[in-house]
């Protein structure tokens, strides 16, 4: 392997390493305790490494999230392939790839707070809903998409509609991290829900 493929190979595992411990520490303690000190002393490198890599703990937040996106469509597609199998085996109904994106979501949310922090509540330099829209998070938002479109009516834009459903299970999400919502009917607005998208 030439020098530089192998300089660019141990760059990248640093940056991943470094990315690791801050999602580790934020899911342990929260983000504000995770600073580049202690990140730089749980990783082992200096602070001026860290900022080699990063250019500030925004910079590293924004990278686990994209990491979290990632994550976050697989298991929405996993949930509505496994929806859409159990439909055409005459288990379940067509409506229910829907139901199981919001499930999906909505658990996503509850195991990884710190992570869905960083993707949908700190403020980050990522952007969403213009043409820059880094890939992992457009090939979310395509998750949902795919399992709100079938449901547009007539003169309802597929991408609106599918904004207010992510934008409705972001809300719960959020209430119910905060404990605001009844947990047990969380079921209940899941189907409530998914009845008002459906029709």
């Amino acid at each position: 392997m030439p020098v530089q493929e192998r300089k660019q190979k141990a760059r990248e595992q640093r940056s991943q390493l470094i990315v690791s411990a801050a999602r580790e520490l934020a899911e342990a303690e929260g983000w504000d305790a995770v600073t580049t000190r202690k990140l730089a002393d749980r990783v082992e490198y200096s602070q001026p490494v860290l900022y080699s890599h990063f250019k500030n703990m925004d910079a590293i937040a924004a990278a686990v999230a994209l990491e979290g996106f990632g994550e976050l469509t697989t298991a929405l597609t996993e949930a509505r392939s496994a929806a859409k199998a159990a439909a055409r085996a005459g288990e379940k109904s067509a409506s229910e790839g829907l139901r199981a994106v919001a499930e999906a979501y909505l658990d996503f949310a509850a195991e990884h707070p710190a992570l869905y922090q960083a993707m949908f509540v700190r403020p980050t330099q990522l952007t969403f809903a213009t043409g820059e829209i880094p890939a992992s998070l457009r090939e979310a938002f395509a998750a949902f998409r795919e399992a709100v479109e079938p449901f547009a009516r007539a003169g309802t834009d597929g991408e609106t509609l599918t904004e207010l459903f992510w934008s409705s299970l972001h809300g719960l999400a959020t209430l119910q991290a905060g404990a605001r919502l009844r947990q047990a009917h969380q079921q209940e607005r899941v189907e409530v829900l998914v009845g008002l998208i459906v029709g």
